[in-house]
Formats: structure tokens, C-alpha cells, sequence
């Protein structure tokens, strides 16, 4: 399948074009978000994969497609459901980049809130992880606007 059209009958993504298609995008931002999630970096990912560090940086980036097969092994890898890769897509492939659901996505895969989540995992102590997430919490309120 071709990249979309654009208006001269040419494709505006995908093979050929120098601009990844957005499906391959987001199936390599949530591979990038996921791994990161659980702490492996791209080298450990390529060699459970028998892959070069290079080519998980291209599926990351969306410059690479990634097979059905290889996608199979990158969920089981990474202890996901094939279908998390495509979460927030339409039938078409496109994702609504303004609705809230989208923002909220996009501040997910941020690497800080990675790092936020798996620091916040990391503390051993369920008491302090609630003292923890108070404190943030207090500390996001404060900020909130006023509101009357």
C-alpha cells in the first residue's frame, strides 16, 4: 500500500518520499515509550530482537516499517499486546494530534515522565510512594490556576 496522495497524484509519505508514514511513526514512538518504560535500552531491545542497535533507532524514528512478524516479537519482547502499538490510531491511521486523549498520549512518551513513573515504581515503600504523590499532587494544585 502506498503512501496518502497529495493533490499532484504523488505520495506525501511512505516509500520514496523521505517522510516516514504516520502509522510507522507511532508504532515506533510507543516500541520507544514502552521500552523505556521498563528500563532497556535500545541495545538490549536489538539483541532480544538478533537486530543491530541502528535498525530499532529507525523503527523508533518511523524510518523503518516494522514487519507483522517483527512487531510480534517486539510485543512479546516487551510484554505488550500487538494491539498497544496502534492504541489512539482511527481506521485510517491517523490520530487526532488536538484532542485531549492525544495531548495526554504525547506527554506519556515524554522520557521525563518515563523517568518520573519508573522512579516513582522504584520506591519500595507503598507509604512513601503516597507521601510521594501527595506531594506532587499539592505541588500541580498550587500551580492550577485560580479558579472561582
Amino acid at each position: 500500500m502506498k503512501g496518502s496522495q497529495n493533490d499532484s497524484g504523488g505520495a506525501r509519505y511512505g516509500r520514496g518520499t523521505g517522510v516516514p508514514d504516520p502509522i510507522d511513526v507511532q508504532v515506533g514512538a510507543r516500541v520507544r515509550a514502552r521500552r523505556l518504560l521498563i528500563g532497556i535500552n535500545q541495545e538490549t531491545l536489538a539483541k532480544a530482537l538478533g537486530l543491530t542497535f541502528q535498525q530499532v533507532q529507525k523503527y523508533e524514528g518511523g524510518a523503518n516499517r516494522v514487519s507483522a512478524s517483527r512487531l510480534s516479537q517486539i510485543a512479546k519482547f516487551l510484554d505488550v499486546p500487538v494491539e498497544y502499538f496502534f492504541s489512539g490510531l482511527h481506521a485510517g491511521g491517523s490520530e487526532d494530534a488536538d484532542t485531549p486523549a492525544a495531548r495526554a498520549r504525547e506527554r506519556l512518551q515524554r522520557p521525563e515522565t518515563i523517568e518520573l513513573v519508573r522512579s516513582y515504581y522504584a520506591i519500595t515503600y507503598p507509604q512513601l510512594r503516597q507521601q510521594f504523590l501527595d506531594m506532587v499532587k499539592a505541588v500541580a494544585n498550587s500551580q492550577a490556576p485560580d479558579r472561582e
